[in-house]
């Protein structure tokens, strides 16, 4: 949990470890779970309230300090700007985009409760996935990048794909209203 809280390696590899614990016996696979949901939770929480009470000028000059860069919020914001709340879940799924989401939605005051719910639909199966994957590998959890791969590209497609959904129903929405007129 503390591992994801900080961010300072990778989910995939802390989730992959917590796999190898469950593996070993050390730990059960819920409780892996739920401490790696709460702590991607958590450390996402936390970017929402640096965006929401820091905002932009306080990200850009410090944001280095937690990986996020200038260009992440760009692209996170305009992204967060352009398609509504919506974009909180299906970007998770997005390598870069994952972690800045959260910056936007705290700007735009997003309601805490509905980041929350969006924010943890998203990593639970995150962090199943790849505790499953670990406990399968085992003594191999370190070789998570290969063996993750096949599993990768059908979440990053299938995330595409709803934001793609969620998109064209907001357009259909947006031009239906603008008929209404």
């Amino acid at each position: 949990m503390i591992g994801l809280m900080i961010e300072i390696i990778p989910s995939e590899i802390v989730l992959a470890y917590g796999g190898y614990l469950v593996y070993q016996g050390h730990i059960n696979f819920i409780g892996a779970v739920l401490f790696g949901t709460v702590g991607g939770v958590l450390a996402q929480l936390f970017i929402y309230w640096i965006g929401r009470y820091g905002g932009r000028p306080i990200l850009e000059r410090y944001g280095k300090y937690i990986f996020i860069h200038k260009k992440h919020i760009d692209v996170a914001e305009s992204w967060f700007l352009k398609y509504g709340t919506g974009v909180i879940f299906s970007a998770r799924f997005i390598p870069v985009a994952r972690h800045a989401i959260s910056i936007p939605a705290g700007m735009a005051k997003m309601k805490v409760g509905k980041f929350l719910l969006l924010t943890t639909l998203a990593v639970l199966p995150w962090s199943i996935l790849f505790i499953a994957l670990g406990r399968v590998l085992g003594e191999q959890w370190e070789n998570i990048d290969e063996k993750a791969a096949p599993y990768i590209m059908p979440i990053l497609l299938s995330a595409v794909a709803l934001l793609i959904v969620y998109f064209l129903i907001k357009w259909m929405i947006s031009g239906k209203k603008k008929g209404d007129a």
